[in-house]
């Protein structure tokens, strides 16, 4: 066997699993046992010095010294009484890192030249602490253990601290001895392994190698081959399962082959567009609805990148782009493109060892569902908004005359002849809701006849008079109600306008405020301008109030049941009547909304208005 052969044979790894099972049990063991020594030993000297100053008292006995530059030789004298029976060294420090008395020759020098200042500082600070650290001698250096501890004068102030320091030289010589001979025993032991597992992985080796021939033979095609089944166990299984494998290959890869062609006709003839492209944007598989959609011939898909054939429906879409996104988890996407919609999902896909090797994409053309739900949220949001106005009116002079107006005839027959107008106006309202859905397609109906825009106006001042007066605000209108406007118009369309211009005003303007209502003619236009002092609007928000659904105060619009539709319709309204809508407004001054419509031809002929 080759060098190469070795390296790769299964022989070779048992032997190294065995091997490396046992210098890691091993490893684990004695870093264990030589951890817990070096705290065994470590934790003695701890405990011993701190049972030294416990029992000889010499935090309290220096504690009674004070000042300490004052009593530096008692302090000494306690020092050199005690050394002797200690193995430590011995240092007396102050609050300012003074040392006024220690064991050895360093009593007058400043702690912070070579002491630790760290544990000092601890100690200082009322808490007992401890450090290693080495001290550098003419040869090497010498390990040593610290502890600090507080000293404490009889009213309880810590006026010091007492610095204890402790060769452990021979305790660092123990660890390093044991860990030479634990060492030692780690080879011994890897050795033996190495040959107890050459000798067992041979017998194992012998058999799968023969697996390894014939599986080869089946590889290149040649499916007679067997193997000999010489025993019972996990090896002769293997045998067994292997000649099983031969019998069922062909079979299988029959299955194989059938269910592929079925998976593509599923995929041929699917509804949705699905399209698989690799890293390189080159077209791996497109069925027919995917080709359709993006407009190009199947040689195309062949032959072009994926990024050229889909700039034709929408350049965002490239393989960076769409990569970037789905770089976590699936996503998805409606876009439009040539006045069609489409739902886009799309999503990496891996190969066997997880890493990405395309991505995947089902475009689904939405354009009737779009079509039907834009359908469907405009009724609802329309008939919510248009039906308001009219029952309000009725509600109001409905309530006036449940309050005793119905007893003033004149004023009760006026007041049931606009709840009569109103409700055929609702009636009116209803059966044009149906309608509003083609408005933008130009197919709604309008009943255009010339009329006096004046006598319209009044009539929807006079509709919301009620609702301003329960807001106790002024409606001031500026015009001539006895002058004539002539404009060609719908009038229920265009009443609807100035009522949901007018209704907006009072909705949000406070209590007591002023609205001014004006009607002026300019250039050939009539211009309505409606005037308050109320809230405002935001300039930011300014060019959006005329968008569908957008409320400027989202909560105070829908606690009044807006839909953000009536300036919406209404500008859609004006511009049927070759008009235009304009609005200005300053935050917490008020807001001016402007309705232009052009003169009727008569008018600007000269000739008499006609109503």
């Amino acid at each position: 066997m080759n060098i190469r052969g070795m390296k790769n044979s299964i022989r070779w790894k048992i032997v190294f699993i065995y091997c490396i099972l046992v210098f890691i049990a091993t490893t684990i063991v004695g870093v264990f046992l030589m951890s817990r020594m070096e705290e065994y030993y470590i934790n003695s000297a701890r405990t011993n010095m701190k049972k030294i100053v416990e029992e000889s008292n010499l935090t309290e006995s220096v504690g009674g010294y004070e000042p300490f530059n004052e009593h530096k030789e008692e302090i000494q004298a306690s020092i050199d009484a005690w050394a002797p029976g200690f193995s430590q060294e011995i240092f007396v420090i102050d609050e300012t890192f003074y040392i006024i008395a220690a064991s050895n020759a360093s009593s007058g020098q400043s702690a912070a030249d070579f002491l630790d200042c760290n544990i000092i500082l601890s100690a200082l600070s009322g808490q007992a602490s401890e450090s290693q650290s080495s001290i550098r001698s003419q040869t090497s250096d010498i390990p040593v253990l610290n502890m600090a501890f507080p000293i404490i004068n009889e009213s309880g102030k810590i006026t010091g601290a007492l610095y204890l320091r402790e060769d452990i030289t021979a305790l660092e010589d123990s660890i390093d001895q044991s860990q030479s001979l634990f060492a030692k025993a780690m080879v011994l032991a890897v050795f033996v392994t190495f040959v107890l597992g050459f000798v067992i992985s041979k017998s194992i080796t012998g058999p799968i190698n023969d697996v390894t021939k014939k599986a080869e033979q089946m590889a290149s095609g040649d499916f007679s081959q067997e193997v000999s089944v010489k025993s019972n166990d996990e090896i002769g299984r293997l045998a067994e399962m292997f000649n099983h494998l031969r019998k069922q290959l062909d079979d299988t890869l029959s299955e194989i082959s059938g269910e592929k062609n079925k998976l593509e006709t599923v995929l041929r003839h699917m509804a949705d567009g699905l399209i698989a492209v690799d890293m390189s944007g080159k077209i791996i598989h497109a069925n027919h609805t995917a080709i359709k959609i993006l407009a190009v011939s199947e040689q195309s898909i062949e032959e072009e990148n994926y990024d050229d054939l889909i700039q034709g429906l929408n350049p965002d879409l490239t393989v960076e782009n769409l990569m970037k996104r789905c770089e976590f988890e699936p996503d998805s996407e409606v876009f439009e493109s040539a006045g069609r919609y489409y739902d886009i999902r799309y999503d990496r896909f891996k190969d066997e060892s997880g890493k990405d090797v395309g991505l995947i994409m089902i475009i689904q053309d939405i354009t009737q569902r779009m079509k039907l739900e834009s359908m469907q949220m405009d009724f609802v949001a329309n008939v919510s908004h248009e039906l308001k106005t009219p029952l309000t009116t009725i509600k109001s002079y409905t309530e006036t005359l449940l309050d005793g107006a119905v007893n003033e005839p004149e004023t009760a027959r006026n007041f049931l002849e606009i709840i009569d107008s109103e409700a055929d106006r609702m009636n009116r309202l209803v059966k044009d809701l149906l309608q509003l859905s083609r408005m933008e397609n130009n197919q709604e109906k309008w009943n255009m006849k010339e009329s006096n825009l004046i006598k319209l106006l009044t009539s929807a001042v006079t509709k919301v008079a009620l609702t301003a007066e329960a807001k106790r605000q002024k409606l001031n209108c500026l015009f001539d109600e006895e002058a004539r406007v002539a404009v060609v118009m719908d009038r229920d369309r265009v009443e609807q306008v100035i009522l949901n211009v007018l209704s907006n005003a009072i909705n949000y303007t406070q209590e007591g405020g002023r609205i001014d209502i004006d009607l002026v003619v300019q250039e050939r236009e009539a211009h309505i301008i409606v005037s308050d002092n109320g809230i405002g609007i935001p300039e930011d928000e300014q060019s959006r109030v005329f968008e569908r659904f957008f409320r400027v105060d989202k909560a105070r619009s829908r606690s009044m049941g807006g839909t953000g539709l009536g300036l919406a319709i209404s500008k859609q309204i004006v511009e049927e009547h070759n008009g235009r809508i304009e609005l200005t407004s300053r935050e917490n001054k008020g807001t001016k909304v402007k309705i232009i419509l052009p003169l009727s031809p008569a008018v600007k002929r000269g000739i008499p208005n006609i109503e």
